[in-house]
């Protein structure tokens, strides 16, 4: 057999002749419908008249006389007859069965004729593109829709390719590519092949440009098809069909300059007249294709529709002894491509990854994924690409998400949105199969995040060689069989081997891996962390000095996370390590550009810490950096100091007193007291403080107190038992007896705990332990906690819904690990309902009771160990549960509507009267610079109070006759609290807006396009209503938005902000010095904070940003109540209750580059206290609950995406009726 390195010595020597069209010799023959049956399929039930490629079965002997007369007007290469010789094309004729022999016989026909005429010359064995297209919708209102998968034509392609080796082709040509991901499944089953022969066969292939635009039916251009090819490493790549010679001189000269194997060209001849026939003589083509020689275009060259052997002789006759084109080098840049490539070469600057479109860092692109919303989602992913990403990561893992489907579903919306897909994807997933699905997606060439030696090197060759097989780059992640690398040594050790295993093993293009060498956070004050920065920075000098073409990829703002929240510090450290790590090889990754400054800009005395700092120098770096930080936040704490008439009264009274009354000024020396008097210190705690905390506990179970003054009374407890603690430590005596021990935890994936926190202050005041274990934790922590402690409840709290799922998990592995302890249940996403349905069924071996606010939390624990009534509460409970679960089971509510149905019911809006207002600008914008004291009038006060189980509404709750007293004295700290952090610059603020041209397509989706292009950067994935809304509307949020079918562009607005910048490092503070009250405080006032912010921004953009209404002037109670023209409405809430769609917002956003949020892989945002949503500007947008939807809604987002049914479901369970 001819091999691949012997073809390609071939192609040096002389430019080899194709064929001509074999159709139009066929169509000549004017054949009839028995003509085509022969004698074999004379009774077949199907007309098969026009099925060319069966000739070669009946009609072999005309094949053959038409491949002789190629073959003496001077062809070296023979096209099979074989174009639709595959069980998609031939379904049409329903001869699926006779596809192998088609092949197998229309390669024998090729070879007999050349034996006969010229035994040197070659069959090429062809493979068209079918009749199906694998990255494009077949359904105009379903743009997820496919007619055909990935692995479904690699099946057809296999079976095509094993009939032509079998029948002796001797080179494999892949032609009249329109849909680039149909030729990827082409070179999958290529390369199965050659794996199976152990053997390089020849291969060729030859794309097509549909029209004057210059890129393929798909969309790709020119250099983006290529890069998406070049993995094969084809003999030679070009271009046939379509267009006559002269048409495609563009492309020619394009495909030339960049592609380093041999250039064929078979065009038509000419383009066809208002007949469909073609008229370019002989000579003229010939004269055409001559011009191309000359110019070092050309190394194969023939013709398609319209040319004959006449065509091919004057070619032959024209270009005898004419030199081929020179084969360049084999060329080692670094080309990935969505619908235009991204050539990363040396010379090239630093390279943006958008980040927003990832579940697991974006909590708005997670929610949208989970509510379905891909229209915002999609949006997201078009304003990373407006705002500059050259590359964007999609991430899809999460608990309540089918992964696979998700990422199938989203990228087959994403290919239909060219503002977006015009740039490479990086697929971002732990899960290989979730990659996998994404790779038969894709017809660009992407990244895969990532590939490591974690679990050893069979599964790295494995994973590796199929991404080449895909036409992957991949990022290789720097663990190995023993872990992640932290040092240089390591780093150099693992990237060695990595890069060695790939290029001399499996022979993996090098310049197609980018190495990831971990970037960790410095000036942590452990010494072990001290050289982490300059490791890095040497890894890479290392990478780009011994492994040649790699490139480096990192997380860049990881490196300053020490300094969250101190904005001149961070962007020093960003500024001083990209500029070492960039000079020292660094090619691409991801920053904050909204923390960044000029590195020649930076303060000089800053400069020289930081570089202390990134560069390790000395041992004082981090303490030196430390306090200059210190000197940028400054300020001190001002506390108020009560004196009063109390004090007069006995110990045990003043202990009571400051309890009651949350007063710690006199707390230390009254415990002393109390302790002096006491045979030993335990006394104290089980005497006048349980004393005091039982009043407390009497008084808010009376509703006498309420819960802003419980915390300040814990607060008060915490100072005092920190006191006693080293004296009962010293006096060995036992730890005062409790009512018993709780864990606590916010589960993985989520950030929120301010209730969680105020239930533990609630339980510690009633003499409870409290574990907390803080926010995002595990499920094996929590209940290795639990065993350790010896714990007896499990409290479990949550605010984003895909929480819920990891409550499951929780209930799942304690069945499994046969605990009986009780499952507490809490948090705003939580309910009884839920409760009883999921959680409660799959604790087989202990009870789960949900509780419903903070103040029933010490109700259920003390019916918990009271003997006798634990077992009648536990039994009413489960009757209650399974009465909820018949309930709803039983549940006559009125049946949804279809899915079309419910489409047919969506709001008609006038857009023809409509003018859509332009914003001021497109793209994003940074505010880092908005104060406190600017968003004092847009706090919600009566949300506030609400949070701290206090009902009423502000500013009436001050005088409420039940509630007025503690409603002031807590609002009086709240001010106090404000006042602080607007003077002393605790927490810092911080937001992005953007803006993008959009329109409505599929009644349910909404395109965001590329402001200067009609290129897609984000499909956005609304969910409609489908519970019958009688006369009203089926509301969907994409209604909003102009229909593209009107070709009328309207706009989108996203937002991101936070106040929550520092929150972290104070609440710490104060909970360090006993102070829960103060850090409750803090995260209810940065929450309300964030919400203002929000609101403020809203106003800007309406007014000033996007403009559309200007002249507005609304108090903040009509903004509370939302009389402005347009909606924010935020991924996650009613009206696009997916939480994954987050990513899309984040990631059009560059929401985490530019403020500093970041999302968990359940789209929680960190930190807590920000807010991000969608800006409509229509009149007539408003609010509305999704509610529930049906199955069919869930299986066409499932459809649409590429995830499988029961992934779907997670994701919208809480919407699924």
């Amino acid at each position: 057999m001819l091999s691949k390195v012997e073809f390609s010595g071939l192609l040096k020597e002389k430019i080899y002749l194709l064929d001509g069209a074999m159709g139009t010799m066929i169509q000549a023959e004017n054949l009839q419908e028995q003509d085509y049956r022969g004698k074999r399929f004379e009774d077949h039930k199907v007309d098969l008249k026009g099925n060319n490629d069966l000739l070669t079965l009946t009609k072999p002997e005309l094949i053959e006389e038409i491949h002789c007369s190629f073959l003496k007007a001077g062809s070296d290469i023979i096209e099979t007859n074989t174009f639709n010789s595959n069980a998609i094309s031939q379904s049409d004729y329903s001869l699926e069965h006779v596809t192998y022999q088609l092949n197998f016989e229309g390669a024998r026909l090729a070879k007999k004729a050349i034996n006969k005429i010229n035994p040197a010359a070659l069959v090429a064995g062809v493979l068209g593109p079918t009749n199906r297209t694998a990255s494009l919708s077949p359904d105009v209102s379903d743009p997820a829709a496919r007619n055909v998968t990935f692995d479904y034509l690699v099946e057809n392609y296999q079976e095509a390719i094993n009939g032509l080796m079998d029948g002796g082709a001797d080179i494999i040509l892949i032609e009249t590519v329109f849909d680039t991901l149909n030729a990827k499944a082409a070179i999958f089953a290529y390369l199965n092949k050659c794996d199976e022969l152990n053997f390089e066969i020849p291969l060729m292939i030859s794309g097509t440009i549909t029209d004057a635009s210059g890129r393929t039916l798909s969309g790709q251009t020119v250099e983006a098809f290529w890069a998406s090819m070049k993995h094969a490493y084809p003999n030679s790549i070009g271009f046939n069909c379509a267009l006559g010679a002269e048409q495609l001189r563009p492309h020619l000269h394009a495909i030339s300059k960049i592609a380093d194997t041999a250039i064929s060209l078979h065009p038509n001849a000419g383009l066809p007249n208002e007949m469909g026939d073609y008229d370019e003589s002989p000579g003229a083509m010939a004269q055409l294709i001559n011009e191309f020689v000359e110019d070092q275009h050309i190394n194969i060259v023939g013709g398609c529709c319209g040319t004959t052997p006449d065509h091919i002789k004057a070619i032959s006759t024209k270009l005898k002894g004419s030199k081929p084109r020179l084969i360049p080098d084999r060329d080692f840049t670094s080309m990935l491509s969505g619908l235009e490539p991204l050539f990363i070469k040396d010379e090239s600057l630093f390279i943006n990854v958008g980040e927003r479109t990832n579940v697991t860092g974006s909590r708005k692109f997670a929610r949208l994924i989970r509510e379905k919303n891909y229209e915002e989602a999609l949006d997201v992913a078009r304003d990373q690409v407006e705002s500059g990403a050259q590359i964007i990561d999609i991430n899809m893992d999460e608990g309540m998400l089918d992964s696979e489907q998700e990422m199938q579903h989203f990228l087959k919306l994403l290919a239909t949105e060219p503002n977006i897909c015009k740039v490479p994807v990086m697929i971002d997933s732990s899960k290989w199969s979730v990659i996998e699905e994404g790779l038969k997606i894709l017809q660009g060439k992407c990244v895969v995040n990532s590939i490591s030696l974690k679990e050893g090197k069979e599964e790295f060759y494995e994973r590796a060689n199929l991404c080449k097989k895909y036409g992957a780059a991949v990022i290789v992640m720097l663990f190995d069989e023993n872990g992640q690398a932290d040092s240089y040594e390591r780093r150099c050790e693992i990237s060695q081997r990595c890069y060695e295993l790939l290029v001399n093993e499996i022979n993996f293009p090098p310049e197609d891996i980018f190495i990831d060498p971990n970037v960790f956070a410095v000036a942590t004050g452990l010494e072990e962390h001290n050289n982490y920065a300059k490791d890095f920075i040497d890894s890479c000098k290392y990478i780009s000095t011994n492994l040649p073409h790699a490139k480096i990829s990192g997380g860049i703002s990881n490196v300053s996370f020490s300094f969250r929240g101190n904005d001149p510090v961070r962007e020093a450290m960003h500024s001083v390590f990209l500029f070492h790590a960039i000079k020292n090889g660094l090619t691409m990754g991801i920053v904050n550009a909204g923390q960044l400054t000029v590195y020649e800009d930076i303060e000089p005395e800053l400069k020289l810490l930081v570089e202390d700092v990134i560069l390790n120098k000395n041992n004082e770096s981090t303490e030196k950096l430390v306090d200059a930080a210190m000197k940028y936040l400054g300020g001190e704490e001002n506390k108020e100091i009560e004196k009063l008439l109390w004090r007069e009264k006995i110990v045990g009274d003043r202990i009571s007193h400051a309890l009651v009354h949350g007063i710690n000024k006199f707390i230390v020396e009254d415990a002393e007291e109390a302790r002096l008097s006491l045979p030993n210190p335990v006394e104290v705690i089980e005497g006048p403080l349980m004393d005091g905390m039982n009043i407390v506990g009497d008084l808010f179970g009376e509703g006498k107190m309420f819960l802003p003054q419980v915390v300040k009374s814990a607060r008060v407890m915490k100072e005092a038992v920190a006191y006693l603690v080293p004296f009962i430590e010293e006096s060995k005596t036992e730890k005062a007896k409790t009512n018993g021990k709780i864990v606590m935890a916010t589960v993985k994936g989520d950030v929120h705990d301010i209730g969680k926190n105020i239930v533990g202050v609630i339980l510690q005041c009633n003499n409870f332990e409290v574990v907390d274990l803080g926010v995002m934790v595990p499920t094996e922590t929590i209940i290795e906690t639990a065993i350790a402690e010896n714990a007896d409840f499990v409290g479990l709290s949550g605010l984003i819904t895909p929480s819920l799922d990891e409550m499951i998990t929780v209930a799942e592995e304690m069945t499994r690990k046969g605990l009986k302890i009780p499952i507490l249940i809490g948090g705003a996403t939580t309910s009884k309902a839920h409760t009883a349905l999921k959680i409660e069924p799959n604790y087989k071996t202990g009870p789960v009771i949900h509780v419903i606010d903070a103040s029933r939390s010490v109700g259920v624990l003390q019916n918990l160990v009271t003997e006798d009534k634990r077992d009648t509460f536990l039994e009413d409970i489960k009757k209650d549960y399974v009465e909820v679960r018949e309930r709803l089971k039983n549940s006559d509510s009125k049946p949804l509507m279809k899915l079309e149905d419910a489409n047919n019911n969506k709001l008609q809006i006038n857009w023809d009267e409509f003018k859509p207002i332009k914003p001021s600008f497109l793209g994003t914008k940074a505010f880092n610079d908005i104060k406190i004291k600017d968003l004092r009038n847009y706090i919600d006060w009566s949300i506030f109070f609400r949070s701290w189980d206090l009902a009423g509404s502000y500013p009436k709750i001050l005088k409420d006759e039940v509630v007025g007293e503690a409603a002031t004295q807590l609002f009086k700290d709240a001010i106090e609290m404000l006042d602080e952090l607007e003077q002393k610059d605790i927490i810092k603020t911080s937001g992005v807006i953007g803006f993008w041209p959009a329109n409505q397509i599929n009644h349910n989706d909404i395109e965001v396009y590329e402001p200067d292009s009609n290129l897609v950067l984000e499909t956005l994935n609304n969910l409609r209503q489908q519970k019958p809304q009688g006369t009203r509307p089926n509301a969907c949020l994409s209604d909003f938005i102009a229909p593209k079918e009107l070709k009328k562009i309207d706009y989108l607005g996203g937002f991101a902000v936070t106040t929550g910048l520092g929150v972290e490092e104070k609440c710490k503070e104060f909970e360090n010095n006993n102070d829960d009250y103060s850090s409750i405080m803090l995260k209810a006032l940065a929450d309300r904070l964030a919400e203002a912010l929000a609101e403020y921004m809203h106003e800007k953009v309406r007014t000033l940003h996007w403009g559309y209404a200007a002249e507005e002037n609304l108090s903040n109670e009509e903004l509370i109540k939302e009389k402005y023209q347009g909606i924010r409405p935020a991924p996650g809430y009613p009206a696009c209750p997916d939480h994954s769609e987050k990513d899309k917002l984040f990631s059009l956003l560059e929401a985490t580059k530019a403020t500093g949020i970041s999302l968990t892989e359940s789209y929680a945002m960190f930190p807590a206290a920000s807010v991000s949503g969608w800006y409509y500007a229509h009149p007539e947008s408003k609010y509305f609950g999704v509610g529930k939807i049906g199955i069919d809604q869930v299986e066409k987002i499932a459809k649409s995406r590429g995830d499988t049914l029961d992934e779907t479901k997670k994701h919208l369970r809480p919407n699924l009726d």
